[in-house]
């Protein structure tokens, strides 16, 4: 597996990358898309949204079975990605490079793993 060490982890496999200006970026790690299999449809909250750390923020429809996806970290939704609606394989692709939303007013969530911790979360 695939984990990008510039970014957070949630337990339930979505990422975080924080950006500047209390923004950040929300995926799904290499370890949920390979569990999935093939992504079939993807269907997100809507821009304007707001969010809690582990409210849900969409659904994730695969060859196996549909996924509730939830977001890390709290905030408002400020862009929803489009590109990856038109194309949902995409995420099997680079889980890294698709992500699913990016949120704005971000509080950052201190039970978040870094990247060596959540390589050891996902080995047990």
């Amino acid at each position: 597996m695939n984990v990008q060490k510039d970014l957070f982890y949630a337990q339930s496999h979505e990422w975080v990358k924080y950006l500047d200006g209390g923004r950040a970026l929300v995926g799904i790690s290499d370890h949920a898309q390979s569990e999935m299999g093939d992504v079939a449809f993807i269907n997100l909250c809507d821009e304007g949204d707001a969010l809690n750390a582990g409210d849900c923020l969409g659904d994730i429809e695969s060859i196996k079975a549909v996924s509730d996806v939830y977001s890390p970290v709290a905030g408002t939704v400020a862009r929803v990605n489009d590109e990856l609606l038109d194309d949902p394989a995409r995420l099997n692709a680079d889980p890294y490079g698709a992500w699913l939303i990016e949120l704005e007013d971000v509080t950052e969530n201190a039970e978040l793993m870094d990247a060596d911790a959540y390589e050891n979360y996902i080995s047990e």
